[in-house]
């Protein structure tokens, strides 16, 4: 297949379906941090028309999250959530066969459509916790096993235990979205293991 993950600069997800035999492509503004090829730098908007027959679709998440609420009332925060909840749309929207959009909890669900499935990392394999919402199009949802069975192998690992605990009443638990690196690039890349189940299943 020709695909197209959009929004990608880590190549992460490009690789892992460029490794099944596809014709993988990742864009995204930045320079691909990977050397593994196929990458447009370039805005995604301008290449949604060029024969993909799938979509992985990353789109900013910063002013549509949930994690974000408590600036949602900020100076010209209004019109960059609108814009970002159209970004988001026009992937949607894109005449591809076959898309998944993937984001934290945000507004896109329900304001563009609800989401389909909610995902972690150590359903895959990668032992962190980052709740991530699934938009699928055309695209069975993504199957994990809490154990082995007659069919299948597990593919969930154990569920993290949170690096620290705070002092408050609520006692807050914290884990990967929470840690120390604020570096939204550095977060916004997609576990490997999420990324190997995609290709599996889908390329």
């Amino acid at each position: 297949m020709r695909v197209l993950v959009a929004c990608e600069f880590s190549g992460v997800v490009r690789d892992a379906f460029k490794a099944k035999g596809n014709d993988a492509w990742s864009c995204d503004l930045r320079p691909c941090e990977s050397i593994g090829g196929g990458h447009i730098q370039d805005d995604v908007l301008k290449h949604l028309g060029d024969g993909w027959d799938l979509m992985i679709g990353h789109p900013p998440c910063t002013y549509i999250s949930y994690a974000g609420m408590r600036h949602w009332n900020n100076a010209g925060r209004c019109k960059l959530r609108l814009e970002a909840l159209d970004f988001f749309r026009q992937l949607w929207e894109a005449p591809i066969p076959k898309i998944c959009l993937e984001n934290p909890k945000s507004c896109a669900s329900p304001t563009i459509t609800k989401y389909s499935q909610e995902i972690q990392p150590y359903y895959f394999g990668d032992r962190e916790l980052k709740t991530t919402w699934l938009w699928l199009k055309n695209l069975p949802p993504l199957v994990h096993h809490e154990d082995d069975n007659l069919f299948a192998l597990k593919t969930h690992t154990e569920r993290p235990e949170p690096f620290y605990v705070d002092n408050t009443p609520r006692a807050k638990k914290h884990y990967f979205t929470d840690g120390k690196n604020r570096d939204p690039f550095k977060r916004s890349v997609t576990f490997q293991g999420i990324a190997n189940a995609m290709a599996e299943q889908w390329g």
